[in-house]
């Protein structure tokens, strides 16, 4: 029997996303009409143009690449995060894992002088051992790993902020610029960069996401080992039964959750785009937004790609609002608010099943 399309997972999840986007626009315009009518529909329709808002094409090239470049990053956050969560595991730690990848990439490229190679495997490594922390807690001591995570975020904010003083500019609290003091660890452009008139800061990190996110998807749905962490995900007490090592599973996706998140805040400080500040008093959001980028891709590696790419889209957009009528954050808004709908995407998904089972059922009567 010819399965229906309107079943399928991959649809499902599509249909999904888009409902929780459209409705986080509209809720983001009523709120704009509230705030000042006059202006909402200009200032909604700016937010979801973002680039496209300049004239000229060379322009709008450039800033689509600073985008891209900042898409990069997320997406491996939600890789992590995705990761994780196929075994079952919630990576609310994945920000602090960001962070300690930033601290070793930045403290050896600043200090130290290494090349770019070695700065972004120490960053894969720092994170990788941030994620082991949570998973021998979660796997041993049977500590959860929501709790353990966000403990372990700020203790490897504050660490890090107090590492990478050793870096920073004198008269400012960020770090020095990777373009005057780190050149050699900056990431190679390979003439990516032309592409998008002469965009500087676009990189192999961003055909490198794209690869990992496509090799993540072969790892869980293709090999063995990906089939005994979805197993372990489902029932950690039926795998261990069937002669699975749940534990070391655990730990396993969760350095590997780790490993991704380091990776991507190197993606993203070797680029040379942003300087840490040495005073943040909170962890970065680019964990968090993995969070939407994870569900809002419908729980599939290719589906994170687009949506971590929307989600960036528009938050970018922002900066480009009217700020005599609308403060730039209002995009912040819109994302949190399709962020927070993303948690209906499993109840959405019940919902078209009941309607697809009652639609066959009538179509059956009339048989």
């Amino acid at each position: 029997m010819k399965k229906n399309i309107w079943r399928t997972n991959g649809m499902q999840s599509l249909i999904a996303s888009m409902i929780c986007i459209i409705l986080g626009l509209l809720i983001g315009y009523i709120v704009l009409l509230f705030i000042n009518p006059s202006g909402a529909f200009t200032a909604i329709l700016t937010i979801v143009k973002n680039f496209m808002t300049y004239g000229r094409a060379n322009i709008r090239l450039k800033y689509f690449g600073s985008t891209l470049v900042k898409t990069a990053p997320l997406l491996m956050c939600a890789l992590s995060i995705l990761f994780s969560y196929k075994v079952g595991l919630f990576n609310i730690g994945c920000s602090g894992q960001f962070t300690a990848g930033a601290c070793a990439a930045l403290y050896a490229a600043l200090k130290w002088g290494w090349g770019w190679l070695p700065c972004l495997l120490l960053a894969i490594i720092a994170g990788s051992v941030a994620g082991a922390i949570v998973g021998v807690l979660k796997s041993y001591c049977n500590v959860n790993e929501v709790i353990s995570g966000i403990m372990l975020n700020w203790i490897i904010l504050y660490g890090t902020n107090t590492i990478l003083t050793a870096v920073k500019e004198t008269a400012s609290p960020y770090t020095m610029q990777m373009n005057s003091y780190g050149k050699k660890a900056l990431l190679p452009s390979l003439g990516l960069g032309k592409l998008f008139s002469n965009n500087q800061y676009v990189t192999i990190a961003i055909p490198l996401s794209i690869i990992i996110a496509v090799l993540v998807m072969i790892v869980l749905d293709k090999t063995r080992f990906g089939y005994e962490l979805r197993a372990t995900g489902l029932n950690k007490n039926a795998a261990k039964y069937c002669g699975m090592k749940e534990k070391r599973n655990m730990i396993l996706s969760l350095v590997i959750s780790g490993a991704l998140a380091g990776m991507g805040a190197a993606f993203f400080y070797l680029t040379g785009y942003e300087q840490w500040e040495c005073t943040k008093a909170s962890v970065p959001a680019m964990g968090f937004n993995g969070i939407a980028a994870t569900f809002l891709g419908g729980l599939n590696p290719i589906g994170t790609i687009f949506a971590s790419f929307f989600i960036q889209h528009i938050t970018l957009g922002g900066a480009y609002v009217d700020k005599t009528m609308y403060c730039s954050q209002i995009s912040d808004l819109i994302a949190a608010i399709i962020i927070y709908l993303c948690g209906f995407v499993l109840f959405l998904k019940l919902t078209m099943n009941k309607l697809i089972d009652k639609a066959e059922e009538k179509k059956g009567g009339k048989n």
